[in-house]
């Protein structure tokens, strides 16, 4: 009897055992899965203003519950989603505590529809609008996790908690190199609305959109929900130096950094004999600047011999400008030849328009790719044409016989024309 308990114990022992075992690799895969899922927190004005009923016959508060309403049942799967409110709970005049009132309605995370659609029929328009508070809570409310993050932002009116300007706050969320975008909708067609919306999106790569009926407030925020479950590439926050001897050293990969008005930033690369470096880079400038303006990406030797450049400028208006080079290292016959050290340097011209704060510096995305070099490096140095001479030829060779021809027909038709 006694051994036949001691079986049985020693029999549910193994078969526990053996269901821990396999519960933890699971969890294991599960955390894996959740790590790198897309994450989106749609941050919604409920301030007083929002009452306001000039949305297709409804108020923009039914309006932006509708939406949301329709775009929580199509959210795709995959996509990590939240809800976050400002202006939402204090009803009163006190501009410190209204300047405070921004709360997660619903936390970033798997979607239970059920949940997050009862949370959003709570919702009744209240107090101040506190955007860059919101946006900062926002951030937080995103951190963590290794796949693409994106704030989508509502509002019906201007933030009211200056001198924490939201375009700043922007700025510097984007500063912090983590990949994460604003997009803005405005409710109202309104100069200031606008120019405060669109600055805040155009500092961390999003998008302005001015939305004034319903089903376009439903299909943009969708749109927007549905572009987060796009495979992105996230750039690699780097900073370069002042100089050569003291840059990071970069391996193939799309990288980002801040570099102030007229500054210069350096990286390194190791070329192999036989391989071709190409780099691009593009400045934005996410703030207002003087129209005249240029970036060059030089590429140098250690020594400060230049290898090759690529120089871009305009003036006007722009909101990114971009350049970029490659460089082929002829292949060696010592197999033991060693890699060359590249420098990268970047310099932009723009300058700031009066009153305009330097820092954070402007968005400066590097891409860097070596790769095998072409079988000849003439293929690439022929005036950045390459095998295009063929082509261009061709076409030389065409058009010089196509002339020739036209030259011979019209002057035969002027003798047919003279004799008759």
């Amino acid at each position: 009897m006694i051994r036949t308990q001691r079986l049985a114990v020693g029999i549910c022992a193994l078969l526990a055992a053996f269901t821990v075992g396999i519960a933890f690799p699971a969890g294991a895969v599960a955390d894996e899965t959740t790590a790198d899922a897309p994450k989106v927190d749609l941050v919604l004005d409920v301030s007083g203003s929002m009452r306001a009923n000039d949305i297709d016959g409804k108020s923009r508060m039914a309006a932006a519950k509708q939406a949301f309403n329709e775009v929580l049942d199509a959210t795709p799967e995959e996509v990590q989603l939240g809800i976050r409110t400002l202006g939402a709970n204090y009803p009163g005049d006190d501009r410190k505590t209204g300047c405070k009132d921004t709360a997660q309605l619903y936390p970033v995370g798997p979607l239970n529809r059920t949940d997050a659609k009862t949370a959003v029929a709570t919702l009744s328009p209240t107090g101040w609008t506190p955007i860059g508070p919101a946006l900062l809570k926002a951030a937080d409310d995103l951190d963590g996790g290794t796949g693409s993050k994106r704030i989508v932002l509502i509002s019906d009116g201007e933030d009211t908690c200056a001198p924490l300007d939201p375009c700043e706050v922007a700025r510097e969320i984007a500063a912090k190199g983590v990949g994460l975008t604003i997009d803005t909708l405005g409710l109202v067609p309104n100069t200031k609305l606008r120019a405060q919306l669109s600055c805040i999106a155009e500092a961390t790569g999003g998008t302005y959109t001015s939305v004034e009926h319903a089903d376009e407030l439903t299909d943009k925020v969708n749109q927007l929900v549905d572009r987060a479950a796009d495979p992105v590439v996230t750039p690699v926050a780097t900073q370069g130096a002042d100089s050569c001897s003291q840059a990071p050293n970069l391996k193939s990969g799309l990288y980002t950094d801040r570099e102030e008005f007229g500054q210069e930033r350096w990286y390194r690369v190791d070329v192999n004999p036989g391989q071709e470096l190409r780099a691009s880079v593009s400045v934005a400038d996410d703030r207002a600047v003087n129209p005249d303006y240029g970036v060059l990406l030089r590429a140098v030797t250690v020594h400060q011999r230049e290898i090759v450049r690529g120089e871009a400028d305009g003036t006007g208006r722009t909101d990114v400008v971009s350049t970029g080079l490659r460089y082929p290292k002829a292949e060696s016959d010592d197999e033991n030849a060693l890699a060359e050290t590249v420098c990268l340097q970047v310099t932009n011209s723009f300058s700031a328009a009066a009153g305009v704060k330097a820092t954070p510096g402007l968005p400066l995305e590097l891409t860097v790719d070596v790769v095998d070099g072409p079988s000849r490096a003439s293929d690439v140095a022929s005036f950045g044409l390459g095998r295009g001479w063929w082509l261009l030829g061709a076409l030389i060779l065409a058009g010089f016989l196509a002339g020739v021809l036209w030259g011979w027909l019209s002057r035969w038709r002027v003798a047919v024309w003279r004799t008759n």
